[in-house]
Parts: C-alpha cells; structure tokens; sequence
C-alpha cells in the first residue's frame, strides 16, 4: 500500500525533464508515465510556448495541463486547447514594440498559436531564433498581433540579462512579469553573446501551477513536487511542499532548493519520481 506524501509534481523541461540533446531519458518517460497512471498530477512547467511544449507532453502520453509562457497559461493536451490565457493589454504591447524598435533590439511576439520576429540584422541575430518552432518572420513595421502572451527581447547592447531587465521595466512602465537570462544557459545557444527577456502579463510565474492544481484538483501546495535549475523556476520552488534543482542548475536555483539531485543527462529525475511516487520501484 502506498504511503506517498506528494500527490503531484510539477516539473521543468529544459535543463530539468530535457537532457542536453533535448530528448527525455526512457526511465524518466516511463517513471512519469507511471506516476500519472497511478492518480499524481505530473503538471509540466515551462517557460516554452504552447507551439513548442506540446510534442513533449503528447510524447509522455500526459492528460494533466501543462503550465506554457512561465505560468501565463494553461494548455490542455486532452481538449487540445488552452484552458488559461493572459493577454498583454494594449498600452504595454505598445510600449514593448516601441522598446524593441527604439533600442533596435530583435524582437518576438507569442501567441497560444503563433509567433513572429522581426527580420534579424546579422547571423547572430539569425542564430539566436534558432529552435523557435513555428515562427514568422516579418519586417518590424508589420509586428504586431492580438491576443500577445509574451514579447521576448534579445540583446547584445547590455551587459548582462539584469541590465535588459531594469532597462525594459523603466521604459514600459506597465505592470508586468518578465523573466531574463543569459541565452548560453539553453544547450542549443552555448557560444551565443546575447541577453534574453520575457515579458508576460501579470503573473506569479511558475507559481501560478500551484493554484492551478489546487483550484482543479484540489491538491494543496504542501502535496507538490516542483523540479527546476532556473531562476525562473524559484517561484515554485517558494510555494511547493518540497523544491528539487538539478545539480547543474544555476546558483540562485540551487539555493532556493530543498534539494539537489543529479543533472539532466542523467536518470536522477526517474529516480526521484521512483523514489515519491512509486514506492522506489523502477518502471522499467
């Protein structure tokens, strides 16, 4: 009989679920499929867009939501749909376009189902949108959308991803979420110069999953796992019974963590979720 203190994990996917070839280890898909057959809520928990976490959580065969665009909505794998939407309101996405054009940054707005940049300058712009699926590329001038959940900044003009931060709060002026980070962090942007931000609507970030389940399903947060190596991953990790970093996260991570567990190239992700949720025993 089963004595599991947690009934739901919320977790990660790149530098956490993802190894550095973005595959999921084969222990990992079969320690969660498990775990979700057995009654835990797996709940992914990405700063990714709808576009690009969906083949993932359909490669884990999940039904639970998956929190998208750092916890400004909500994507149902089982209704095909999002459940959850915040929008950019109209003076902010002004605002946010006019930074991108004044400063000459490049540019992407999201949507739940689509994407579009500004025509990069040079070939480190260009490299810099690699790996964003789905996405349009248009002359400034023509960027623009309805329903915006995100509007990401990518810069080689500031010292660092803090610098862009403080400099696109100060000229937006709109309540906002934003999260920023250095783009080496991503295993597929290694040599890249450049500093990324992201700006959400209003939202308590990754922290918004823990709502999500107790509002849905009726789990308190003290029942919840949350697994992440980023410093927009602490706003689960804070509202979470138990906060597990991978061992290769960043510094910031690491500290706001209960616990430390091996890296993403590795099966302590599998063994973790064995170890809460499934009595120890492997599945497989």
């Amino acid at each position: 009989m089963s004595t599991r203190r947690y009934d739901a994990l919320l977790v990660d996917l790149d530098g956490t679920l993802l190894d550095e070839s973005g595959k999921i280890h084969p222990r990992t898909k079969a320690a969660l499929r498990a775990a979700e057959a057995g009654g835990v809520r797996v709940m992914i928990a990405t700063g990714r867009s709808t576009i690009s976490t969906r083949p993932v959580v359909e490669e884990l065969g999940l039904e639970t939501p998956a929190l998208v665009f750092n916890g400004a909505g909500l994507w149902c794998p089982v209704k095909q749909r999002m459940l959850e939407e915040r929008v950019l309101g109209k003076r902010t996405l002004e605002r946010a376009l006019r930074y991108g054009a004044e400063r000459d940054l490049l540019t992407v707005l999201m949507s739940a189902e689509t994407k579009m940049a500004n025509t990069p300058r040079n070939q480190l712009e260009t490299d810099a949108l690699r790996g964003l699926m789905g996405l349009r590329i248009v002359p400034r001038a023509e960027l623009n959308a309805e329903f915006v959940i995100r509007v990401t900044y990518y810069s080689q003009d500031h010292e660092s991803s803090l610098a862009l931060a403080e400099d696109v709060r100060a000229f937006v002026d709109q309540p906002v979420y934003m999260t920023h980070f250095p783009l080496n962090w991503l295993p597929t942007h290694r040599e890249s110069p450049a500093s990324c931000l992201d700006l959400h609507p209003p939202c308590k970030g990754k922290a918004e999953g823990l709502r999500m389940l107790e509002e849905r399903y009726g789990i308190p947060a003290e029942r919840v796992v949350a697994v992440g190596d980023a410093t927009n991953d602490i706003p689960m990790f804070e509202a979470a019974g138990l906060a597990v970093a991978m061992q290769d996260g960043m510094p910031e991570a690491l500290a706001a963590a209960d616990r430390v567990i091996g890296d993403n190239d590795s099966t302590a992700l599998a063994e973790l979720v064995e170890e809460l949720f499934l009595d120890g025993v492997p599945a497989v």
